[in-house]
């Protein structure tokens, strides 16, 4: 006698929730997605939340940066004034880059050009890398990713203080007395501050996507320097050569220019006011304005990207 088969009954299906009945459901039990982009005034609250962390972070890397050297920290200050002096070797005795600038201004002149300039191009630097060379600490923790390239620039800053002893030694050694101009550097590197972090953020959404960036960005940086009167005045370079006055104007109003030429007006006696260029202080502050409100949000549109694919 043969034995029947039974097959037991499927279970009923059920159907599949829409998937705004699904936002509905997790919107219920307090869930959100999974790395999502706050809004601009919270991603600004979320960064102030972690200003410790930022500035810890900040200190940790400038520690480590010359921890493997003999000379450790010192480098922060030999490597800049290192390249001043090719600097004048190359510029200012080959190539009489120093013409139309007094003898004992253009060693301060150089040093606090090379200073000041360095500031800018580590920040852009350090920025391009925030986060590639970051991912392990970006993929395994929740933070505003800003305060990655914020807290690089802050690095930079800190480094830039180290070499203003040496820039005051320098300063001191040909001439120039300490005098009230001198607390003009403060809102200066203020405000370069707030430009270098413009960039870095910029170049940080930038790098993260093009890790190559950061092979090019040294050719570009070192014709910017090139451009910029490190190594020369540029309306006395300009002065006998026959160049629109537009290019004049915008050598003279580049901000690397700008932020040069304030710290040397601030700081050397004999730099007056005649090597700078018309309102100065206003495009000093525009430009910081500029490259750090569109760097911020720039780099925040893409918060959600960051450390995936």
């Amino acid at each position: 006698m043969s034995q029947a088969l039974h097959t037991p009954p499927s279970p009923p299906v059920r159907p599949v929730p829409a998937e705004d009945d699904l936002a509905a459901l997790a919107a219920r039990h307090g869930l959100t997605v999974s790395g999502a982009r706050p809004t601009l005034p919270g991603y600004v609250r979320e960064l102030w939340a972690r200003r410790h962390f930022i500035l810890a972070f900040s200190r940790a890397k400038l520690t480590a940066q010359y921890s493997q050297a003999k000379l450790g920290q010192l480098w922060q200050v030999a490597t800049p004034l290192l390249n001043a002096a090719v600097y004048f070797f190359v510029f200012g005795l080959l190539l009489g880059a120093r013409r139309g600038i007094p003898g004992d201004v253009y060693v301060p002149f150089l040093v606090t050009g090379v200073f000041v300039f360095t500031f800018t191009q580590s920040s852009v630097l350090a920025g391009v890398r925030a986060i590639s060379g970051n991912l392990g600490l970006v993929r395994a923790l929740h933070f505003p990713r800003a305060a990655l390239p914020v807290s690089f620039a802050l690095q930079q800053l800190q480094q830039l203080l180290f070499s203003m002893i040496v820039l005051v030694v320098v300063v001191m050694a040909f001439g120039s007395m300490p005098a009230l101009s001198w607390l003009l550097v403060v809102p200066a590197l203020l405000l370069q501050f707030v430009f270098n972090t413009g960039l870095a953020l910029i170049f940080a959404r930038l790098g993260s996507r093009t890790p190559d960036l950061a092979q090019l960005m040294p050719f570009v940086l070192r014709t910017w320097m090139y451009a910029s009167g490190v190594m020369f005045s540029i309306p006395v370079m300009l002065a006998d050569k026959n160049v629109p006055a537009w290019l004049a104007d915008v050598l003279q109003w580049n901000p690397a220019a700008v932020y040069m030429d304030l710290v040397r007006f601030a700081m050397i006696e004999d730099y007056g006011s005649s090597y700078l260029p018309p309102h100065v202080w206003a495009f000093a502050a525009g430009w910081a304005l500029l490259a750090g409100v569109i760097g911020f949000v720039y780099f925040w549109k893409a918060e959600e990207t960051y450390g995936r694919g």
